[in-house]
């Protein structure tokens, strides 16, 4: 790899060479691949030289064949595999590498592992450092972190492993008492919805449960909150400078086609829901939006990129549900519509994070 202390300038003669880590072993591998495919066909080829690195469910590092197709199409699901592809050892057998941009998402890689191996290999990267990236993945422990900084929650319980498989019974009865149905079951540390239930009584709390059990041992189960669905993609201040918060965007679910916001309705259906950007808010819950976003991304300690997901009752008031420190990053995608909407393109908004990670130092920050 390059020394990480001299990246390369406008100046140089040479391309920044910019690595694309995709895939992955968490249950998020083809959105992750989706992803990919998107910033490969937006990144400007004239200032950057990318390098694809795909990572295969079983761990494998691959460089794919150039052949190798990872669009999310007619809601097929793409792969990283290491046929037509060469196996490397890791990132290092890849050739000199000026940053890295971490497309993925979820468990081993979004949640602060590849965020550890680039620092101790004293490479710069795209997006949150350990801590924030950890924190963020975690739901329970995002929430805390959320409350501790003051900022609105909604009503949760935590159920650990050990609470689940000793005192199932107890379980069941402390969120009857403390929550009000309908409830949200879902994976502490996962993403894409993968594994998230709602449940509507009592009689369906264990077997949701259970469910999410299948993708972490470690779950959450959140009152459902009634307002509508509203996110502000974030991104990291320049020279030093405050985070800069997006135009508020709404996802819109066909309650006659889905329950909620699933993983059907965010990749394998056009009908389920829809986006739209700029989300239809009155001005001063907007500005509140746009403060509880950065906020939370400052919260946190984010860099670089974040979505931050909210609710918004009837009554106008704001409450945080979540924040995304490697967010759904393709084309289509709510966090690059909402840039879109905000005046900045795809294409402008890869290279804006590229920049972010040139200009962050290595190391301790």
């Amino acid at each position: 790899m390059t020394d990480p202390s001299t990246p390369p300038t406008s100046g140089s003669g040479r391309k920044v060479r910019v690595a694309l880590v995709f895939g992955g072993r968490s249950g998020e591998h083809s959105i992750s691949a989706a992803t990919a495919a998107g910033v490969m066909k937006a990144i400007d080829r004239e200032k950057y030289d990318v390098l694809p690195v795909g990572i295969t469910r079983d761990g494998e590092w691959v460089l794919p064949s150039a052949d190798a197709r990872f669009e999310l199409t007619s809601g097929a699901l793409p792969e990283v595999t290491t046929e037509g592809g060469t196996e490397i050892a890791g990132l290092a057998e890849a050739g000199p590498v000026d940053v890295v941009f971490p497309l993925l998402h979820g468990p081993y890689g979004e949640d602060g592992t590849i965020q550890g191996l680039l620092e101790l290999a004293g490479v710069r990267y795209v997006g949150a450092g350990v801590l924030a990236s950890a924190v963020g993945m975690d739901k329970a422990y995002m929430k805390l972190v959320f409350a501790g900084h003051g900022l609105p929650v909604g009503p949760y319980v935590v159920v650990k492993p050990r609470d689940w498989e000793q005192r199932a019974s107890e379980v069941v009865d402390r969120v009857s008492r403390e929550l009000a149905f309908p409830v949200f079951v879902k994976p502490a540390r996962a993403g894409s919805s993968l594994g998230v239930t709602r449940v509507d009584d009592v009689s369906g709390l264990a077997d949701a449960i259970e469910e999410a059990r299948f993708h972490d041992p470690k779950v959450l189960v959140e009152q459902g909150i009634e307002g509508r669905e509203i996110e502000c993609a974030v991104l990291g201040g320049r020279g030093g400078g405050a985070p800069r918060a997006s135009v508020p965007g709404e996802i819109v679910v066909d309650h006659d086609e889905a329950a909620f916001y699933d993983f059907e309705s965010k990749y394998l259906s056009a009908t389920h829901a829809r986006t739209d950007a700029p989300a239809d808010l009155p001005a001063d819950v907007a500005e509140r939006v746009h403060e509880l976003a950065v906020a939370a991304f400052e919260a946190i300690g984010a860099e670089g990129l974040s979505r931050v997901d909210c609710f918004v009752t009837p009554d106008g008031e704001v409450l945080l549900n979540e924040i995304n420190t490697m967010p759904g990053f393709t084309p289509i995608s709510m966090y690059s519509q909402m840039w879109e909407a905000s005046g900045l393109s795809y294409t402008d908004l890869v290279d804006e994070l590229i920049q972010l990670a040139l200009e962050r130092p290595v190391g301790l920050r």
